[in-house]
């Protein structure tokens, strides 16, 4: 039984969740724009504009996201951008959790896409064995690139003026984001790669139609 079920959360329950975290997300933009805070208003106007990235893919490419996706993709992007407000800076722990989720979520996208390669391409082969690593390569690379676009980001802040878009806090604040992606990449190799297969096998479908094979 998936935890959702054991705390009695429904798929309405769970998209009620969702439609929450988005109508806060608005609230957030609104305000950014309001403060004139352009930093928050990029953080916070993307990542609502992530929360209706699985009814794209649900509705348009007919892939089978679930509510409970829908509310991990949501999560993810929602504590990030509320993280701006000042948990950031208020909790050490909250930079953190959000890196963990974060990393998830590119964990889950990267084991996605490679299987429904691996699906699709008969040339193409990714032992099992080997798809831990995958994940766990995929996401730290994805780590190592975020940080150089924190780094970006302070760099453009000291030229420009203002609040960087994307706070970057030193050496240390590098090792703790990379390992912190590395616990959500396991997690997600070693526990939700099984999740995961529907989503991939119908990727894999829609590569199919769109190649005629």
């Amino acid at each position: 039984m998936r935890i959702i079920e054991r705390l009695g959360l429904d798929d309405d329950r769970l998209l009620q969740i969702v439609r929450t975290m988005q109508a806060l997300l608005a609230v957030v933009s609104l305000y950014a724009l309001v403060t004139v805070n352009w930093g928050l208003v990029i953080n916070a106007g993307v990542s609502l504009a992530i929360t209706f990235l699985p009814g794209y893919l649900q509705d348009d490419l007919r892939l089978p996201m679930n509510a409970g996706l829908a509310l991990w993709i949501t999560s993810a992007v929602f504590f990030h951008a509320v993280g701006a407000l000042g948990p950031y800076a208020w909790f050490g722990w909250y930079d953190s959790v959000t890196h963990a989720l974060s990393a998830s979520i590119v964990a889950g996208a990267g084991y996605t896409v490679a299987r429904a390669l691996d699906v699709h391409y008969d040339d193409v082969s990714i032992p099992p064995g080997y798809r831990f690593g995958f994940v766990l390569v995929f996401v730290l690379a994805f780590g190592v690139l975020w940080e150089i676009l924190e780094f970006a980001s302070a760099g453009v802040a000291g030229v420009l003026g203002g609040q960087p878009v994307l706070a970057q806090r030193g050496a240390s604040d590098i090792v703790f984001d990379l390992f912190y992606n590395t616990v959500g990449g396991v997690l997600v190799a070693a526990l939700g790669t099984a999740r995961l297969g529907p989503l991939s096998n119908a990727l894999a479908g829609r590569l199919d139609e769109r190649t005629g094979r």
